[in-house]
């Protein structure tokens, strides 16, 4: 009996009329908003869920124009019909067992409780997949290990400067994008991060601010003749902490408050881009709360850019069924998930890989 007793009390002493209750009521765990969906379309989505597992995407033709003089000659292009393809190459899936004595006894309804939990793990795992691809890594399942960046290109690459990442170097931000960080660390190396604080006037030589790098991303992408209307950011909670600290008024009703979290929304709009908090986003070592100004070229984390036509996503199955098991009397459930992603625009991504200064 747990509670307790007076000294030399002996009235029931084993308190077997004092019974356990189960609580009707089951705490449930945290669930992690999933981004996506939102930043992601699935223009593709109907071609590929019929049949077959890849999808040849062609480009539109680029058209030379030349000057012309009276009277000359003209010379006609040959257009290129370029294509790449986009293929449906990752699945997942979870099964579990439900006893039929344990579910006759229990008080609670454990099949779907369970069943709920594996969609929202099936859809956890497709985000963090999804994000650290868009990123240009290899995300480990549920960051169970560093991540590292991704060799593997799926299908083709849309334009034949992308890297086995399918990113274009020229969009991938480091320390060395910022002249003003004077450290001795190589340029390569991740981005130190702080909050540069209102009435500064000069910039900091040590760290870039949020708002800074911010700014570059969209910079890049402007210089990219990418579509203000449909851009978005991807960040980490680190990240979206120092951009609080660097202004907090950027977060009530006047500068675009979201009202509350949607699918991860945070702001409606911040230097042209909707901005979105994720836990998903990779994580290299011990991630980017490693602080420190140098040397920051195995503890880092990732965030990103883009447009919603840079990535496309095509499910082929995402399916849940129950089966009795052969072998015992309880019921199996399982699901899985199949789907296929592809960078189309990579000229429409921008990353960068920082940590906290």
């Amino acid at each position: 009996m747990a509670f307790t007793s007076a000294a030399g009390h002996g009235n029931l002493p084993n308190g077997n009329f004092s019974s356990i209750i189960y609580s009707k009521k089951v705490q449930l765990a945290f669930r992690k908003s999933t981004v996506v969906g939102d930043i992601t379309n699935s223009d593709y989505f109907g071609e590929i869920a019929a049949q077959g597992d890849t999808v040849k995407i062609i480009k539109e033709p680029e058209v030379s124009v030349s000057s012309y003089a009276r009277g000359q000659t003209i010379n006609a292009q040959d257009l290129d019909d370029e294509d790449f393809s986009l293929t449906v190459d990752k699945a997942n899936y979870f099964a579990f067992k439900i006893d039929d004595i344990e579910e006759a006894h229990s008080h609670v309804n454990f099949m779907d409780m369970a069943t709920n939990r594996a969609a929202f793990r099936l859809a956890d795992q497709h985000d963090q997949e999804v994000l650290g691809y868009l990123s240009g890594y290899a995300q480990s399942a549920l960051h169970a290990n560093a991540d590292g960046v991704n060799t593997t290109t799926n299908g083709t690459v849309a334009v034949a400067t992308a890297g086995t990442d399918e990113l274009l170097t020229t969009m991938k931000l480091n320390k060395g994008s910022f002249g003003n960080i004077t450290t001795s660390s190589a340029g390569d190396h991740s981005i130190p991060i702080a909050a540069r604080l209102p009435g500064a006037t000069a910039l900091p030589t040590a760290y870039a601010s949020p708002a800074m790098v911010v700014a570059r991303m969209a910079r890049l992408l402007d210089q990219q003749q990418v579509d203000k209307a449909g851009r978005w950011i991807v960040v980490d909670p680190v990240f979206m902490e120092i951009l609080r600290d660097e202004d907090s008024r950027l977060f009530n009703a006047d500068f675009g408050e979201s009202g509350g979290l949607r699918n991860g929304l945070t702001l409606n709009n911040f230097h042209g881009f909707r901005v979105y908090t994720s836990s998903n986003l990779p994580s290299v070592g011990t991630g980017s709360g490693t602080t420190g100004s140098a040397n920051q070229n195995a503890n880092y984390g990732a965030i990103v850019a883009g447009h919603d036509s840079a990535i496309a996503t095509a499910e082929q199955i995402n399916k849940t069924e129950t089966y009795r098991d052969p072998d015992s009397f309880a019921d199996i459930v399982r699901g899985m998930h199949l789907y296929g992603r592809k960078i189309l625009r990579p000229e429409a991504i921008v990353t960068a890989k920082y940590n906290a200064a």
